[in-house]
């Protein structure tokens, strides 16, 4: 009786820790295969129409090269990423094209993005990239 009572719990604790570790794979994938737009960043006192008056940041995952790149804004990004879990952190940013940008926003994008802890995907779709527990930026999916 004893061995099955331990033959049980060991099934069930397996099967438990394969369903998160299935949550957690279905949770990275929403990532990849899509590209990404800001909508909000934390910080500045500057409307956010006011800091990217002509494009918005936009970002995409990718998974085999383990980079992100688009724009931050102005000018193009590109910067290695390490996810484990839910854990998120970026790389430096790559040399880009240095054009003047009205706004501020790129500073903002590069100096928030250096500070992501860990990323959630809300029950919207919308991508939130976090330090502890608050969301510093928001992102949408961009249609295809």
């Amino acid at each position: 009786m004893r061995n099955y009572i331990i033959a049980i719990v060991s099934i069930s604790t397996l099967l438990f820790n394969s369903c998160m570790a299935s949550k957690e794979t279905k949770s990275a994938a929403g990532l990849f295969d899509t590209t990404w737009e800001l909508e909000y960043i934390s910080g500045p006192r500057i409307a956010f129409e006011g800091l990217y008056p002509n494009k918005k940041p936009q970002i995409t995952f990718d998974q085999k090269e383990t980079k992100v790149f688009g724009n931050n804004g102005c000018n193009g990004y590109s910067a290695s990423y390490t996810l484990n879990g839910t854990a998120l952190t970026f790389g430096e940013p790559g040399p880009t094209t240095m054009m003047f940008c009205d706004g501020g926003g790129e500073q903002q994008f590069l100096l928030q993005i250096k500070k992501i802890t860990s990323y959630a995907i809300d029950k919207d779709g919308k991508l939130n990239l976090l330090v502890g527990d608050v969301p510093m930026m928001r992102f949408k999916k961009v249609a295809k």
